[in-house]
């Protein structure tokens, strides 16, 4: 075990992936990227894509820890929120089929969408396959208030003689899930040694902040001080910074480490996050579309679109002796969700 990453094989963690997932180039990108007489930057991708539970992505890495304490708890109920077309609430519902559990999803009006496609589509329709019970609430802003109706169904659980395990969504409780991310960057660590690869800057989106911050934080707990650049996908970059470096100094203090991460370390850009959180705009078809055409990359409207949305400009803007990384958090699904919005911006 690495010094720097403390108490991380301690941690109780439930195991439902292999490991490693690929790192593969980007080729048909890349010569795109570069056009006639010009060097690109050499680009590849980590694909947390290719996690095979239940369409995969990054919240399989995240949920190994919280059901991990689960299990530890004795829960045979776990309850989680997360907007309609959420990736976690997906994997949390497969989790927990995985393990006998019953599941509890919170959906969350965050995304102004009456569409019926995307309310019954996508995630909403695996999580319904994989045996999730369904409830709402009607804010999109309200991290504290959505943990606090969790709670109010915890509670009403428990008095039927049910064990239930809560899975919070809101600062103030200790970031399990980031600590997957911690375990990414050590994971992706080795495969770069492996592959005699040198990155000059990774992509990642950053959302709630756990796949962002467990990454940046196992990076540089490992020594590996190479520029991550987190593309905002729900609020702006003057509010992700310093839940980043929050979260990163959670992370310390779950580890019983002091926290190698500095506000300097924290890159984030919103450029690519208007008109707002699950809303497309045309960086990210374009990326979709690209992602999809040249490389069978399947990259979601919310997450995954809108980073490689600033991948491509980042490789755009790159020069022959630079390699990018994306990360790849998967989200498949929630295509489904938007393929009529997809389709009207591609003229189908």
């Amino acid at each position: 075990m690495t010094d720097g990453l403390g108490r991380l094989d301690e941690l109780p963690r439930v195991r439902l992936a292999p490991d490693p997932t690929p790192l593969e180039p980007l080729p048909n990108i890349e010569r795109e990227i570069a056009g006639s007489g010009r060097s690109g930057p050499r680009l590849y991708v980590k694909r947390d894509d290719t996690h095979p539970l239940a369409f995969g992505g990054n919240k399989v890495r995240q949920l190994e820890f919280y059901f991990g304490e689960a299990r530890e708890a004795g829960a045979d109920t776990v309850l989680i929120t997360g907007a309609v077309q959420s990736n976690f609430c997906r994997l949390c519902a497969a989790f927990a089929a995985r393990l006998g559990l019953e599941c509890h999803i919170q959906m969350e009006d965050r995304v102004p969408k009456d569409d019926p496609l995307y309310r019954s589509s996508g995630n909403v329709l695996v999580a319904r396959l994989l045996g999730a019970t369904m409830h709402t609430y009607p804010h999109g802003e309200d991290e504290a208030g959505a943990d606090a109706q969790l709670e109010e169904i915890a509670a009403g659980l428990r008095a039927k003689g049910r064990t239930p395990y809560v899975i919070h969504l809101a600062p103030g409780h200790p970031p399990l899930g980031a600590l997957g991310y911690v375990v990414a960057a050590r994971e992706l660590a080795g495969q770069l040694d492996a592959m005699d690869i040198r990155p000059s800057a990774f992509v990642v989106p950053s959302g709630s902040g756990a796949t962002h911050a467990g990454f940046l934080f196992g990076l540089r707990a490992l020594g590996i001080d190479t520029p991550v650049l987190g593309v905002c996908v729900r609020r702006a970059a003057d509010l992700q910074q310093p839940r980043i470096l929050t979260r990163c100094g959670d992370i310390a203090e779950l580890l019983g480490v002091a926290s190698p991460v500095t506000a300097a370390d924290v890159q984030i850009t919103d450029e690519f996050l208007a008109p707002g959180y699950g809303l497309l705009n045309a960086p990210t078809r374009e990326a979709i579309l690209m992602g999809a055409s040249r490389e069978a990359l399947m990259l979601d409207p919310v997450y995954s679109g809108k980073a490689m949305a600033a991948f491509l400009d980042r490789a755009r803007k790159g020069t022959a002796d630079e390699t990018l990384i994306f990360l790849h958090t998967g989200g498949t699904p929630a295509i489904f969700a938007y393929g009529n919005v997809l389709g009207e911006g591609f003229g189908w």
